[in-house]
Formats: C-alpha cells, sequence, structure tokens
C-alpha cells in the first residue's frame, strides 16, 4: 500500500522524499495538496492492511456530507494494534501523534500492545505522524530506532489535520475511537470478531485548532460504530452500551472548540468518556441480540463545520 500511495505520488497529489539516511517521507498535506484518495489509502496503511475503507456519502439529517466507511476483520490489531494514535512524540523539535503498523514493531504504547497480545517482527516500518511540520532528521532517526529497523527502511507519512487527506483518515478512526471507550469501560478488545463504522469528512480549514476541532466533532456528533462480539459476559454489555456513546460525557453538548478551550487546550483535562463515536452498537454472538445506544446530532455539525444554510 506505501508503494501504490508513492509510486502513483501524483494521482493522489502527495510529495515523496528521501531523507540523507534514506527514509522514506510522503506529504499528504504540509506541501502537498493530498485528498480523498490519499486519505482513505492511509487509513487502510493505519490499519496495518488489516481493514477496508471507501469514500462515500451519507445524509445526516437534512445535510448530505461525504463520508468514510471502514471494516475490518481483524479488529484489536487493525484499531489498538495498529491505528490507534497513541504513539506520542512530544519533543521541542516536533510535537506529533504516531500510528500504524509501525507501533506493533515499537510497542507504543506499551499497555495496549501487551493487552491485545500482539507484537510484530518485520525489517521494514511505516509510521503515519499526525503533524503541521516536517520531523526533523533526529527525530527520523529516533522512530527507526524505535522500531529496531534501518532508517533506509523507514517510511514516515505525514497527514496535516488542515489538509483533506489528514481530515479523512481521522474519521476513518471511527472504529478505533469506539474500540477504545469500549476497552475503557472493561470490554475486552479480542472478544471483538468484526467491526464497521462510519463517519462525516469535515470541511477543510486552515488554522489548525479549528480542523482539529472539525475531526473530533465528526465522531462525536456523526460517527456510528457497529461491533460484532463474542462475550463470555453477554450480561455487562447491557451495561457497556448504555456509557458507550458520546453522549454518556458530562462534556457533551458543545462544539468541541468550545470544550477545548474550557479546558485550557489541555487533551487532558477533558473528560476521557467524550471521545467516542455519537452512536455504538453491539452485537452479542453468543445471545443473537443487539445492544445500541446514542445518536447523532445534526446542530453540532452544522455549527461545528459552518454550515450556511440559505
Amino acid at each position: 500500500m506505501l508503494e501504490e500511495l508513492a509510486k502513483n505520488a501524483e494521482l493522489y497529489q502527495v510529495k515523496v522524499e528521501k531523507t540523507s539516511q534514506g527514509t522514506t517521507i510522503v506529504d499528504a498535506g504540509i506541501n502537498a495538496k493530498g485528498g480523498f484518495q490519499a486519505g482513505r489509502l492511509i487509513t487502510e496503511i493505519c490499519m496495518g492492511g488489516l481493514g477496508t475503507a471507501q469514500i462515500t456519502s451519507r445524509k445526516y439529517g437534512d445535510l448530505e456530507l461525504p463520508s468514510i466507511l471502514v471494516h475490518t476483520d481483524h479488529p484489536a490489531v487493525a484499531a489498538l494494534g495498529s491505528q490507534y494514535a497513541g504513539w506520542q512524540i512530544s519533543k521541542a523539535e516536533c510535537n506529533a501523534m504516531g500510528s500504524g503498523p509501525a507501533r506493533s514493531l515499537a510497542l507504543k504504547p506499551d499497555p495496549v500492545c501487551r493487552e491485545i497480545g500482539y507484537k510484530d517482527e518485520c525489517d521494514r516500518a511505516v509510521v503515519i505522524l499526525e503533524t503541521q511540520k516536517i520531523p526533523p532528521t533526529k527525530i527520523v532517526a529516533s522512530l527507526a530506532e524505535d522500531c529496531n529497523v534501518e532508517p533506509s527502511k523507514l517510511a514516515v507519512i505525514l497527514t496535516p489535520t488542515t489538509s483533506l487527506a489528514g481530515a479523512t483518515q481521522i474519521s476513518g478512526r471511527i472504529v478505533e475511537a469506539g474500540m477504545h471507550k469500549l476497552r475503557r469501560l472493561g470490554l475486552n478488545p479480542n472478544t471483538i470478531l468484526h467491526a464497521w463504522g462510519s463517519a462525516p469528512i469535515p470541511p477543510v480549514h486552515p488554522k489548525f485548532a479549528v480542523a482539529m476541532a472539525r475531526t473530533n466533532d465528526a465522531i462525536l456528533y456523526g460517527g456510528t460504530s457497529h461491533y460484532i462480539v463474542e462475550s463470555n459476559t453477554p450480561g455487562n454489555l447491557q451495561e457497556i452500551i448504555e456509557k458507550a456513546p458520546s453522549k454518556a460525557s458530562k462534556s457533551y453538548g458543545k462544539p468541541f472548540i468550545e470544550i477545548f478551550k474550557e479546558a485550557h487546550c489541555d487533551f487532558y483535562k477533558i473528560d476521557p468518556d467524550l471521545f467516542a463515536p455519537a452512536i455504538v452498537t453491539i452485537n452479542d454472538t453468543k445471545t443473537g441480540k443487539t445492544f445500541k445506544s446514542g445518536e447523532i446530532n445534526v446542530e453540532m455539525l452544522k455549527k461545528s463545520f459552518e454550515i450556511c444554510e440559505q
């Protein structure tokens, strides 16, 4: 998939360069246009090749918005072992969120990798960075070292949130967002057999804070995720589903930009229960029952996306 992206850079509107150490850098929106198709393919790369993404359109009340639909038959590894943006790269030279199959080489963050019991061994690595800047050579070298690969065997894909490709691949994390919340609520990720989800792709905005807020709102107020689960404790699913959607949070009901500012721009001060899809559905294979909770909030989408209706 990386080779497909790099070999057809003009088609996907990305820029591909090599560092002095031979690392492949794919720019999908910093100094390149990026777009829907780059975002779609990067979403699949983020899932380690274990998921499929499609660009489509969907009705949200009286709105029709471009959306991304993803599905996987390997949800624990695809979403939590690869796609989860849990690799914090916070240094003076670079501030980024890392995801992709490289995480299962570097075991970042280690607790999540240990919980699902998965680790990769490979001499090549691909990491996706949500960042607004091209990382310096020192940071790229440290990524290769963490993955235990030669710098020439590392590829880094850059997806700024202010680009269409960046916004697309964040909305493509809808299944992962729900799984992360279900994990926090006590559901064993390895009991989730199959998963699919969809979310609107928000309009592009040139300011990072606004673009970041819109990508969160797309999932919190417009995202739907569905999980097919083989649970050892079916009785707990009813209790879990009630707390699973974003609506269960005390912070629900405002555009994310307002919530972010109230938290003094500190993600760790925001109620963690907020970070979830608008609607979560669980199908229990042992009982055949399906549990659903949450709702699409069209007004919040309109407000966040600044949709001016005539």
